[in-house]
């Protein structure tokens, strides 16, 4: 395609000008350019390529001239010079060209000639400017969304790093707090629970940057909630449902481990703990529930951890999840739904 534009476009413009001028020249004078001697129409022709290729040479360079001083501040004194520098180019071209031809050509350089000479290429000259901005300026526009487009989505992928490393310590900090009591009672035990704890790392390390089987997150889920009962008061009531309905539906990793991190450590009153995930149809929903201590006032947002887990959401799943969270009597209730489509 640049190849038409640079090298066949410029004397096409050329004989599209000449004939335009000539058919208009001759519905006035009443001549048939076509009946001349052969050799006079092949100059004018020949001069007429050759002004075009004249004429887009000095437009591209003017435009290449111009978009620079675009690119560091666009404004409308700007085009304005830009077009009294196309103006003017076209009419000097033109004159130094066409003029010259009609006056040594047929009857001499009537009124009529320099009529058509100075309005019918200007005419032209500013369709083609015209196309060749408007194909620019679309271009550059493109270009800005595009870019614009990957600076936000550079922006939005740093505050999702910048919300697991929030998370990471405060996981670890309650995973090690576990472990660090396990020892004190049970070597072996403990040990066990390490390992059950690198396992725990290593889906964190590893499958954080894309979707994952909700399979995948129902067993990570297991193996916090295993982890977690080791410290837990023996008075706890905990009952966890995963429905056997889900297979290989696609989450994003870690979004329902708040909510069950927020309900060990918030457990109290009469210790219960319900954790349910269903499917509905094309939608997941997580279920849970937790008592509190009597007497207390507690935050429905739920600190950090919630926080986080709801900008989460807005930057993974915008527009297709819904989250609540809010104290009920003695309870601490959260739901969380996810649109699998």
């Amino acid at each position: 395609m640049k190849i038409f534009w640079k090298y066949f476009f410029p004397p096409l413009y050329g004989l599209l000008v000449y004939f335009t001028i000539r058919l208009l020249t001759d519905s006035v004078s009443g001549m048939k350019f076509w009946y001349r001697p052969l050799f006079l129409n092949a100059i004018e022709i020949t001069t007429s390529i050759l002004m075009g290729y004249l004429l887009i040479g000095a437009f591209n360079r003017l435009i290449r001239y111009f978009d620079k001083k675009i690119e560091s501040g666009f404004s409308y004194k700007i085009i304005l010079k830009e077009l009294l520098y196309v103006f003017i180019i076209n009419q000097v071209v033109q004159n130094i060209v066409l003029t010259p031809m009609a006056a040594f050509t047929d009857d001499g350089l009537q009124s009529f000639d320099i009529i058509d000479i100075n309005i019918i290429p200007l005419l032209y000259c500013l369709i083609y400017y015209g196309v060749r901005r408007s194909n620019a300026f679309l271009q550059a526009y493109i270009n800005n969304r595009l870019q614009l487009e990957k600076i936000t989505n550079d922006q939005l992928q740093t505050e999702l790093k910048f919300l697991r490393a929030q998370y990471h310590p405060h996981f670890l900090f309650n995973a090690l707090n576990t472990i660090y009591f396990q020892m004190d009672i049970d070597v072996q035990a403990a040990k066990k629970t390490v390992e059950r704890f690198s396992e725990l790392l290593r889906y964190q390390l590893y499958d954080q940057q894309q979707m994952v089987s909700v399979i995948n997150e129902i067993q990570y889920l297991q193996n916090f909630i295993a982890l977690q009962k080791i410290r837990s008061s023996r008075r706890l009531q905990l009952e966890v449902i995963f429905d056997e309905a889900l297979h290989n539906e696609q989450v994003y990793p870690l979004l329902f481990l708040p909510l069950v991190e927020n309900a060990f450590k918030y457990v109290g009153g009469d210790f219960h703990i319900h954790i349910y995930l269903k499917k509905h149809g094309d939608e997941i929903s997580f279920y849970v529930e937790n008592s509190i201590p009597d007497k207390i006032s507690f935050e429905a947002k739920g600190g950090i951890g919630l926080d986080n887990l709801k900008r989460r959401l807005e930057l993974l799943y915008p527009g297709k999840h819904s989250f609540t969270a809010q104290v009920k009597e003695n309870s601490f209730l959260a739901e969380l739904k996810l649109a699998t489509r």
